[in-house]
């Protein structure tokens, strides 16, 4: 599940080896459904329709879960991330309250699937435990208390101290039973080999760059093999088929997670939530023979940080400050929310096209139950049948009470790439950075993404989004270069990561530092362009 060796190692990874293998896409293709992304959304989606008696055909530049699917902590709640009392002021109470009630029906659905199809996925009903820390988050709790009811929570309760052993600091808070937790990899490996068994086709190694709706709906990967079909979905995190809309209306966040080892039997199955901001969120693990304690958050914006090291360091400490059985950490990840403007993602038709192209996006930290609620109402649109949630999830809804949000991303935007177009860049110091390492310089007019390898080679390419044209930063927690903008991320060879981007960074010619002095001797007007090919500068010819 994973795309490459420089990317960090969920804790899922464990699974890869129990992996099936897909075959590539080496012709054209014909179906009644064509999905785009083979995470949790894609893969629901065709299995549902598959089971409706649709021919579906399934096709994933990567691999099975090999994006976002396969790097979440994977709570199943219907506890929501951005909370009751501040969706009631967007969506009002009826609104907040059918949110609740699709994430209920998509842990409910999860539960059917796991046992139809005999998945062994450590699927485990489980209390959910929202805590309050601080002062602060004591005043968000009360507000919280009030809305919890009017979202159908009846059964939830408050509590004065989370009831949990060895814990070592703790607070007040809300009781939710009957939330949930699995094991994703394994579940998504047997709703693979479900969808397979129907008669569902998966092909890997298919990266998409076109899609169209209409009468001659069809999805083109980069070879040219097109496959058509009635219906076109698009699952891949953040779409890869709009190239504005969509991506005005959301931002793409970095989270972060880390795995302690505990005595086993030391906690129960629990999942929980504090009310800090950014929120951190922990639940149990319970896999071969052994359990574990999975924590996350420290979130910023893709592309706007470079502090990783301290965010996994300050995850430990908070960690063990409020849990007191804590051994090693043995693994570390990031994984990409898609946080919307208004709170909830956005699933259905994709706004401004043919009625027979569909979208998931904005996950908003619970992708596993947005992808689930993703499968169930589209495979309802496409049957042509009526939903509860279509108008709630519709890509095209405009919530106006959060008009402040969707300014203050979009301007966040507009700021950065002024900024980083404008920043003088590392001149021509390739020698500068690091083994290992990478950094965005300037050479002439242009913006030169550097990477320098371990053999201490640098490789270079543009460092200009293939989107809308940002400036990539790099992360040197992934490897990647990540854009700032819209969260579309790069391999070090350049190779899209993430959407919306659908094209690789270019190649770019890099000069050595000797060749720029004489370039800076013979001419006063340094307006280099990229040139056509990929240049790897020896570490003695930058020094």
């Amino acid at each position: 599940m994973r795309r490459n060796s420089d990317e960090t190692v969920p804790v899922w990874s464990e699974e890869e080896q129990r992996q099936r293998a897909f075959p590539e896409l080496l012709q054209d293709a014909e179906a009644d459904v064509c999905v785009v992304g083979a995470g949790i959304a894609g893969l629901t989606t065709a299995y549902l329709l598959q089971k409706e008696g649709k021919s579906v055909v399934v096709l994933d530049a990567w691999g099975l879960a090999a994006g976002e699917t396969g790097r979440t902590t994977a709570h199943l709640t219907a506890v929501l991330d951005d909370r009751f009392s501040h969706l009631e002021g967007l969506f009002g109470t009826d609104g907040t309250r059918l949110a609740a009630d699709s994430h209920r029906a998509a842990i409910d659905r999860i539960e059917s699937i796991v046992r139809d199809e005999r998945i062994d996925c450590d699927f485990e009903r489980v209390t959910g435990y929202l805590t309050a820390l601080s002062e602060q988050q004591r005043r968000d709790l009360e507000k919280e208390f009030d809305a919890v009811p009017r979202a159908g929570f009846y059964e939830a309760e408050g509590f004065p101290q989370v009831p949990l052993p060895n814990l070592a600091e703790t607070g007040p808070g809300l009781m939710f039973p009957r939330q949930a937790m699995f094991h994703p990899a394994r579940y998504m490996i047997g709703l693979a080999t479900a969808v397979a068994s129907l008669g569902g086709r998966l092909y890997v190694g298919a990266h998409v760059r076109t899609v169209a709706g209409g009468a001659h709906a069809s999805a083109e990967t980069d070879n040219g093999l097109r496959v058509s079909a009635r219906h076109i979905v698009v699952a891949t995190n953040t779409p890869i088929n709009d190239r504005v809309t969509m991506h005005t209306k959301q931002a793409a966040y970095r989270t972060y997670a880390v795995v302690f080892d505990v005595p086993k039997d030391s906690y129960p199955g629990f999942l929980l939530w504090d009310l800090e901001d950014p929120y951190h969120y922990v639940r149990l693990m319970r896999a071969g023979g052994r359990d574990r304690l999975i924590v996350g958050g420290e979130d910023h914006k893709t592309g706007q940080a470079a502090d990783m090291a301290a965010r996994y360091r300050r995850l430990e400490e908070w960690s063990r400050r409020h849990f007191s059985v804590l051994g090693e950490v043995s693994y570390r990840w990031s994984g990409q929310v898609m946080e919307p403007v208004d709170s909830l993602a956005f699933i259905g038709r994709n706004p401004g096209d043919e009625d027979n192209v569909y979208i998931a996006t904005g996950d908003s930290g619970h992708g596993m139950t947005h992808g689930t609620i993703a499968g169930i109402l589209i495979a309802d649109l496409v049957q042509g049948r009526s939903n509860p949630w279509a108008a709630l999830y519709d890509p095209s809804r405009k919530t106006l009470r959060s008009a402040t949000s969707f300014v203050s991303e979009n301007l966040n935007v507009a700021g950065r790439m002024l900024k980083d177009w404008a920043a003088p860049g590392g001149g021509n110091a390739v020698e500068q950075i690091a083994r290992g390492d990478g950094a965005v310089l300037r050479q002439g007019a242009a913006k030169i993404a550097v990477y320098r390898d371990t053999e201490g080679v640098a490789h270079a390419l543009s460092a200009v989004c293939t989107h809308l044209g940002c400036i990539v930063q790099w992360n040197p927690n992934e490897k990647s270069w990540d854009c700032p903008c819209h969260g579309s991320r790069y391999d070090i060879a350049g190779r899209v990561l993430n959407g919306p981007a659908v094209s690789p960074l270019s190649p770019a010619e890099l000069r050595s530092a000797r060749e720029h002095q004489r370039n800076q001797r013979d001419r006063t007007d340094d307006d280099a362009v990229p040139g056509e090919d990929a240049k790897a500068v020896p570490a003695d010819e930058v020094h």
